[in-house]
């Protein structure tokens, strides 16, 4: 498919962050280390789902509170790097989030901020930038709803599940990648793709086995759950066959850094609804390729030209449930 005829995906990243990478040579506790300049940029997931999606080409809106000194550098990062972009100012100062990547013990440790709470009106104010983006714009139509992300303190509960409603409301689907409770709410409304990694999963439906746990997010509505596997690969659950599932993985693992990798998943699911795709093994495969790719680069927000070539190695089984 033409990537100019795909119509605008939308994400939106309710607790944005601006990304510094570090990366070092072994880390020693307790010990001072001196590190090379950070490689530093906008992020939170949504606004990394909107950039991959934008470095393939295809149209994209990022829709991000951001607040404070922090702000307007994530602002001058996002105008800088092309992504099309809608920020809604607020009082509340922009997160920070750190990752180390050791090149040494080939681990990433990553350091998240919490955020600060949104005023009432500022969540007025984003969801109007979000219903301006999905429904009010004939000359740039909406393809799918992307929010992704942490939640600030004091966020409304129904965060996750409005914006699926507003999705549906526009006739588009959603997809939805958070943590908490917040993923049960977006199950419950009725998600169109859920994406959690599996510690996400377990520990918000509270299942020790993978399978009960995505199984139970399709019960309670969803209707596709992704489920990020680290070295494992990548699974795929569908409300239309309950009996199994997909299963997609690499022969070898990928060595690098997995900062964002579930971030390109996301966006390779994003495109492939965009572009009318709905068979959960196709969807699957982009999205475990995507992943992998964004392994291989040094930053969230960007995946190797290798992505093609990682999808072809795919070994993608298709398994019966216990």
């Amino acid at each position: 498919m033409n990537r100019a005829t795909v119509n605008r995906i939308i994400t939106v990243t309710p607790n944005p962050a601006i990304d510094m990478t570090y990366t070092v040579q072994g880390i020693t506790e307790g010990a001072s280390h001196r590190v090379p300049t950070p490689l530093s940029r906008a992020g939170g997931k949504g606004i990394n789902v909107a950039r991959v999606t934008h470095q393939l080409g295809y149209p994209v809106l990022a829709i991000a509170p951001t607040g404070g000194a922090a702000g307007q550098t994530l602002a001058a990062e996002l105008w800088t790097s092309g992504v099309p972009h809608t920020l809604v100012g607020v009082a509340a100062e922009t997160r920070r989030s750190i990752a180390l990547v050791d090149t040494v013990a080939g681990e990433t440790s990553i350091f998240n901020e919490e955020g600060q709470a949104l005023l009432p009106d500022d969540w007025r104010s984003l969801r109007i930038a979000v219903v301006e983006a999905v429904s009010g714009n004939r000359n740039l139509p909406a393809s799918v709803l992307v929010g992704s992300g942490s939640l600030p303190p004091g966020a409304p509960a129904d965060f996750y599940p409005e914006l699926v409603r507003l999705a549906h409301d526009a006739g588009i689907p959603a997809i939805i990648d958070t943590s908490g409770p917040g993923i049960i709410a977006a199950a419950k409304a009725g998600a169109d793709i859920l994406k959690p990694n599996h510690h996400e999963l377990a520990e918000a439906t509270g299942e020790s086995s993978l399978e009960a746990a995505a199984l139970s997010l399709i019960a309670m509505g969803a209707r596709t759950v992704l489920v990020s596997a680290g070295a494992d690969g990548m699974l795929a659950f569908d409300h239309a066959a309950p009996g199994g599932y997909w299963s997609a993985r690499l022969p070898e693992a990928l060595s690098g850094n997995p900062t964002g990798a579930g971030d390109a998943g996301v966006a390779a699911a994003a495109v492939a609804l965009a572009e009318g795709v709905t068979e959960p093994r196709e969807i699957l495969r982009r999205a475990t390729a995507w992943s992998a790719a964004a392994v291989l680069m040094p930053a969230a927000g960007e995946i190797s030209p290798r992505y093609q070539e990682l999808q072809d190695q795919l070994i993608v089984t298709w398994k019966e449930t216990q």
